[in-house]
Parts: structure tokens; C-alpha cells; sequence
């Protein structure tokens, strides 16, 4: 199931590009909470706890219990959106979505899968992967970190569904059943270009034995075409 941390936050007054590159000079990441029956708040956490929380987690399907200063109780969170840096891979922002525990929530789940299917350790099959999350429906107390499937039973040919993924009790897949998750296929054997070779190769004699031919059937030079030579010379 999914992970539930406590974060303290302070709220954000001041906001625009000059106000965030500050914030994070001073250690802090900015972040945003939305949802429920509050406005959208901007907020402002520890960027040492937040990458700590983060290093900690398997996917970003993280509930948190928020802690905002001047709050009297905390708000109950999912991480919805985690922004890093393209470069070094910092976080810069971090999206926090509320919620209550006894209301459904969707998220994406990461699909990971386990074994080693036989039409790949006997056949040298490839494992196909065409799903790389799984869109749920849940309590937030049922979120699961990532659903695992065992492929070890797959022969080339064979495919997993989603329907014939096993989830766990409370969770329910929102996606349609049909779409394939995992399947093994035949490998790619690439065939010699021979013919192709042969060819390139003789063609290089056709065209000297047509050389030759043509060589043999041109007339031998006569002593009357030289004849013409000579008189120049005696001149």
C-alpha cells in the first residue's frame, strides 16, 4: 500500500519566477495543494525532507499528511505531480492533491513484472511490455505502490491482459480489460543478404567478359590504313 508521511509546510505569500529562485536559495521548494473544499493554496516545504520523503517512495504515489503552519489540523494529501529539473534532476516544484480517506480516489501505479517468462529462458523470446502504469480506482488507504505481475508462464505467443491482472482487494482496474499488459514474442532473425552478395560480386565479370568480347570482334588495323602514315613520314 501506499506510503502515508507527515510534511510540515508554510504557506506561500509571495509568488512569480524572482520570488521561487529565492525560496529555493534558502532551501525550500515551492508547492501547491488543491482539491476538496478549500481554494488552491500555495505552499512552501524543506527541500531536504521533501527529497528525502521522495528517495524513500517506490513510485510518486505518496499520501501525506500535511502539516501547514498555522493550520489546526493537517490535510491529508496525495502527491499528484512531482517537477524536476531537466539538468541534475532536482526537484523544483511539487504538486499536493487532497483528499479524504473514506472517498475513492484514481491514480497511476507503475506495472512491473516478475520472472522470467519460458518462451524467453527456453526460446529466446522478447518480453513485450505495453503498459508501463495502471490506471486504479480506490480508498487511499488501498493505494497500492505498484502492481506486480509473474510473466514466468508466458510462451511466445502469450499475452497478459488486464483483465487477468490480479489486484489487490479494493482496487479496480479503470482502464479497458482487453488492452494487452505483457506478452512474448518470437525473436527477429535476420536473414544474409547471399543472393545479394553473389550478384554484386559477379557483376564486376559480366561486364569484363563483354569488354573482352567486344575487343575481339573489332577489326585488326591494315596495311593500307597504315599506309597514309608513311607517306607523311617519307614527305
Amino acid at each position: 500500500m501506499a506510503k502515508q508521511v507527515k510534511l510540515k509546510a508554510e504557506p506561500r505569500t509571495n509568488v512569480g519566477r524572482s520570488a521561487v529562485r529565492k525560496l529555493r536559495a534558502r532551501g525550500l521548494i515551492p508547492a501547491v495543494i488543491y482539491g476538496g473544499n478549500n481554494e488552491p493554496q500555495a505552499l512552501q516545504v524543506a527541500a531536504r525532507e521533501i527529497n528525502a520523503m521522495m528517495s524513500h517512495a517506490s513510485g510518486e504515489n505518496v499520501l501525506v499528511e500535511l502539516e501547514i503552519e498555522g493550520e489546526g489540523s493537517g490535510r491529508t494529501a496525495l502527491v499528484q505531480e512531482v517537477q524536476h529539473s531537466p539538468v541534475g534532476g532536482e526537484i523544483r516544484h511539487v504538486d499536493f492533491h487532497a483528499i479524504s480517506m473514506d472517498q475513492m480516489i484514481q491514480a497511476e501505479v507503475p506495472l512491473e513484472p516478475t520472472g522470467t517468462a519460458v518462451g524467453v529462458k527456453t526460446f529466446g523470446g522478447l518480453l513485450e511490455q505495453s503498459l508501463r502504469a495502471l490506471a486504479v480506482e480506490c480508498l487511499p488507504a488501498d493505494l497500492p505502490d505498484r502492481v506486480t505481475v509473474d510473466v514466468s508462464q508466458l510462451n511466445i505467443g502469450d499475452s497478459i491482459h488486464v483483465r487477468d491482472i490480479q489486484l489487490p482487494s479494493g482496487v479496480t482496474a479503470k482502464v479497458q480489460p482487453d488492452l494487452t499488459a505483457f506478452s512474448v514474442v518470437a525473436p527477429v532473425v535476420e536473414e544474409e543478404p547471399v543472393v545479394a552478395e553473389a550478384e554484386a560480386a559477379a557483376g564486376p565479370e559480366v561486364i569484363t567478359e563483354k569488354k573482352e568480347e567486344a575487343e575481339a570482334a573489332a577489326p585488326a588495323p591494315t596495311g593500307k590504313e597504315k599506309a597514309p602514315k608513311e607517306k607523311e613520314q617519307k614527305k
